[in-house]
């Protein structure tokens, strides 16, 4: 695995995964959120954003976490493996809420600077509806690249420790 892409619903672990899983293979994470806002939550133009992933996707190592699935193809064409963190709705918005009183007053490190944590309507709502919204669009995007990259789905607080503790084995057997 050198070039992973790691999706799924906001407050299903992705980012904190993604960062474990670098520290354990050595491997840069991109957390799409620090690139896509600008402080104050403003976003980026489609334009700009393209030009900074197609920069990022040539890179010989990485770790994108984030959605955004209007460049789905480009994160997942340039990977080896896409990790789907497709875990249940209550986990999420339970999640989303605890981080939003875990940063109050502050931004999170895989956030851009100056984007302080917020739990708005259109937020949890994405969060509320991304299984019947979002989650289509990945499992099809997960079927049309099947046979060529590696796909990994995670349902499970379990499955995810697990993983990660199979990688931690590996590299000490090495």
């Amino acid at each position: 695995m050198k070039k992973i892409v790691v999706l799924g619903c906001g407050g299903s672990g992705k980012s904190t995964f993604s960062k474990k899983l670098g520290v354990l293979m050595d491997i840069p994470i991109y957390h799409l959120d620090t690139f896509y806002w600008k402080p104050g939550w403003e976003a980026l133009s489609q334009v700009e954003f393209d030009k900074i992933l197609n920069e990022l996707v040539i890179k010989d190592h990485w770790i994108i976490d984030g959605n955004f699935i209007r460049t789905i193809d480009i994160r997942i064409e340039a990977a080896d493996t896409v990790i789907f963190f497709d875990m249940p709705r209550y986990l999420c918005m339970y999640r989303i809420v605890k981080r939003r009183f875990m940063y109050i007053g502050k931004s999170r490190p895989d956030i851009t600077e100056g984007c302080k944590e917020k739990l708005d309507f259109e937020f949890v709502n994405w969060v509320w509806n991304f299984n019947k919204d979002v989650r289509p669009k990945i499992i099809e995007k997960l079927k049309e690249y099947s046979k060529e990259k590696d796909i990994i789905v995670f349902s499970s607080k379990i499955e995810v420790a697990k993983y990660l503790k199979g990688i931690k084995d590996l590299k000490n057997i090495v």
